[in-house]
């Protein structure tokens, strides 16, 4: 696994590691040594870092329980009787309750110790799973999916900070680290694993196993877990803060663009490898783990590209995702081109994705976990439009009309991007 790193410029209030993997964003704060050494105490060499590894293990689960069911759809709209486009909806519910969870999490979490936290978090993933596996129709499998939803929200926003706390401001670097293996395991594994297991076993017994899995998560976390405290109360005042600034404004609108557009084509791609393409469901596992490890290899390019610019980059390489969606949508009927393309597609997507969250961090640099919140919440409802989106087109068009329209939606953002740059001054990058 390769993570990509990011010191974000906080005017001494905190340090923010930026962690960048295929298709997802974290931004990991590290308070300073000080007040770390004053609020934290030592938990200890061994135990501690055993500690970081059950937290990365919990990032793994949720971030691979996020991505299970874009593998899965076909399977899940037969086994529950309902259309391709209504099963989208396992993607878009949980993308509105995630979006709501995250400012509330932020600003009514800030009394309760983390460990605590954590460990119901983990519960609730392993409830969702559970349901699911065992739903007797599709309404339960919703709302065992907006559960999720909420439990993903509010883990990007309680997260970022333990792994220093568990071992102390000298082994933080390495901590988050760790923590963001597994964030890039997950995504790497989440999708495939899918749906290797889904052609295996079928999609119940796939998601028997993953609330299987989260069981062992949380008992370890449960044993290995020290009481974590929390920094102190957090503040409505400072997401309005993050909000009314216009770069922010600009960063939010692209992002949730290119997001509507890249959930639209994503959450319909294995229907399409299948239908359109006509590959088999070895090569579109194939596929997958090279999409993901492109998306990796996008993040590390990122690091260097954002150095010089980040709306600009970021408009760059969006343009160059439009292309290949719309390409897809044209010469997706031939194997090796499809194939082609999608590997493209995640290697530019893996400069995209974190280019939204630094953006915004960028253009808030004083107050960094509220912009990450604010960021969670447009991005997670990005993602259920996006979503919506691909559903309705999927029923009533093609699913090439949801590629074209997917890359004509990012070709917008990138637009407004390029646009943005004209307008707006981000803090510089070092």
């Amino acid at each position: 696994m390769f993570e990509n790193e990011q010191s974000m410029p906080t005017n001494g209030r905190m340090q923010v590691r930026l962690i960048s993997t295929s298709t997802c964003t974290a931004a990991l704060a590290t308070p300073p040594a000080a007040s770390a050494a004053a609020v934290v105490p030592e938990p200890g060499g061994g135990r501690g870092w055993a500690s970081v590894g059950a937290i990365a293990f919990g990032a793994f689960v949720i971030v691979m329980t996020e991505t299970l069911p874009v593998g899965l759809l076909p399977q899940i709209a037969d086994g529950l009787h309902v259309s391709l486009g209504l099963a989208g909806l396992m993607v878009l519910v949980p993308g509105f309750s995630a979006a709501v969870a995250a400012p509330l999490f932020f600003v009514g979490s800030g009394r309760f110790n983390r460990r605590t936290v954590i460990l119901a978090l983990g519960l609730a993933v392993l409830l969702s799973n559970a349901v699911v596996a065992v739903t007797p129709n599709f309404v339960v499998a919703l709302i065992a999916r907006m559960l999720f939803g909420a439990t993903l929200g509010a883990f990007w926003t309680v997260v970022s900070p333990v792994g220093p706390k568990l071992v102390g401001p000298a082994g933080g670097t390495r901590a988050i680290t760790i923590i963001a293996a597994g964030i890039s395991g997950g995504m790497v594994v989440g999708l495939p694993a899918g749906q290797f297991l889904g052609d295996l076993v079928g999609w119940r017994f796939t998601f028997g196993i993953a609330a299987l899995v989260t069981l062992f998560v949380v008992i370890g976390q449960a044993v290995l877990l020290p009481g974590i405290p929390p920094d102190g109360r957090t503040h409505l005042r400072d997401l309005v803060g993050v909000v009314t600034r216009r770069a922010v404004r600009f960063g939010m609108a692209a992002g949730a663009l290119v997001f509507i557009g890249q959930f639209a084509a994503w959450t319909y791609i294995t229907p399409f490898l299948i239908d359109h393409t006509q590959l088999s469901s070895g090569v579109i596992t194939l596929l997958y783990l090279i999409y993901g490890f492109g998306g990796i290899v996008g993040s590390l390019i990122a690091g260097s590209l954002f150095k010089r610019g980040v709306i600009g980059s970021f408009a760059g390489a969006g343009a160059v995702v439009a292309a290949l969606l719309i390409g897809l949508a044209i010469a997706g009927t031939l194997p090796w081109l499809a194939g082609l393309l999608i590997v493209l597609w995640g290697l530019f997507w893996g400069i995209v994705n974190p280019g939204t969250l630094v953006w915004i961090l960028d253009a808030a640099p004083e107050t960094p976990e509220a912009a990450s919140a604010v960021n969670v919440t447009n991005l997670q409802v990005a993602v259920a439009l996006g979503s919506g989106l691909g559903a309705i087109l999927v029923t009533s068009t093609s699913l090439q009309t949801v590629f074209v329209t997917a890359g004509f939606i990012v070709l917008a953002s990138s637009a407004l991007a390029a646009l943005a740059k004209r307008f707006v001054t981000l803090a510089r990058r070092e």
